[in-house]
């Protein structure tokens, strides 16, 4: 496994003999300008075809926003939270942004949640929610894959609905936030086997990415390298009326969110 960058003419440029991985290590303002500073033609291209990991490597924390979208709460028939709903998801899940997303054993209500995903860069600790967006490395997109069932029917948190192996795909690619003018006005969007399943926007969001950072920091210190999947738009199967649509074997996820790039999985059953 190697670093690399894509370069403006689509091609990945390798950055191995510049940087051992993109971890929280190297994800402080001062790192990304060495790399920023990089002649990029210079580089040398990754050739053959791409089995891309995820996009930041040794995440301490996988932090999720839950009903952050003002229509996805009223798909899902819930009042708008009065404080960002939060639920952990186990770094075990993360996986490629083309890898399988595998069922486990005993489930019957996969589920799909395009997210916009928001990567720490420096140690962030009772944080301004003026000062928030300083704090981000860059951004990602952030398959927040679910097991319906074990989230709300197994007793207990939504972490056990959230964690299956393989239920975190992030990237292909991790954006610096100098190339993201405003996080709030993204489009995303979610295909489920060549159909449009959810389509929408980071302005409606009911906390904003500073709004969330800020409140996160109040509460815990987030760390180079952490990741924030900050919730999702209306149309995951669980909405759908009057019969939800869940995963099965075979279906393909295709997820995309403006300027970040674009994931594709086919979900398998476990052995």
């Amino acid at each position: 496994m190697r670093p690399g960058m894509l370069a403006a003419d689509g091609t990945v440029r390798d950055l191995s003999d510049h940087v051992e991985d993109i971890t929280g290590a190297t994800l402080d303002d001062a790192a990304l300008a060495k790399l920023a500073a990089l002649d990029v033609a210079a580089l040398p291209v990754v050739e053959g075809d791409l089995d891309l990991a995820p996009c930041v490597g040794g995440v301490g924390k996988f932090l999720c926003i839950g009903l952050n979208y003002s229509d996805h709460a009223e798909e899902a028939g819930m009042p708008i939270p009065e404080h960002p709903i939060l639920f952990m998801k186990a770094t075990s899940a993360i996986v490629g942004p083309n890898d399988d997303v595998v069922l486990p054993r005993g489930s019957v209500a996969g589920d799909w949640e395009v997210e916009l995903g928001v990567v720490i860069g420096k140690t962030a600790k009772y944080v301004s929610e003026e000062d928030a967006l300083d704090y981000v490395a860059g951004y990602c997109v952030v398959n927040d894959v679910s097991e319906r069932d074990f989230q709300i029917k197994l007793t207990g948190q939504w972490t056990k609905g959230k964690s299956c192996d393989t239920f975190g795909p992030i990237g292909p690619w991790l954006v610096s936030r100098d190339e993201v003018a405003d996080p709030q006005n993204l489009s995303l969007s979610c295909d489920v086997n060549g159909q449009r399943m959810q389509s929408g926007t980071t302005g409606k969001m009911i906390f904003s990415v500073a709004e969330i950072i800020a409140h996160l920091s109040q509460l815990m210190t987030l760390h180079p390298g952490d990741v924030i999947a900050t919730g999702t738009p209306p149309g995951v199967g669980m909405g759908i009326k009057p019969d939800p649509i869940y995963l099965k074997p075979g279906d393909v996820m295709e997820l995309e969110i403006e300027g970040l790039g674009r994931q594709r999985q086919t979900v398998r059953a476990d052995d």
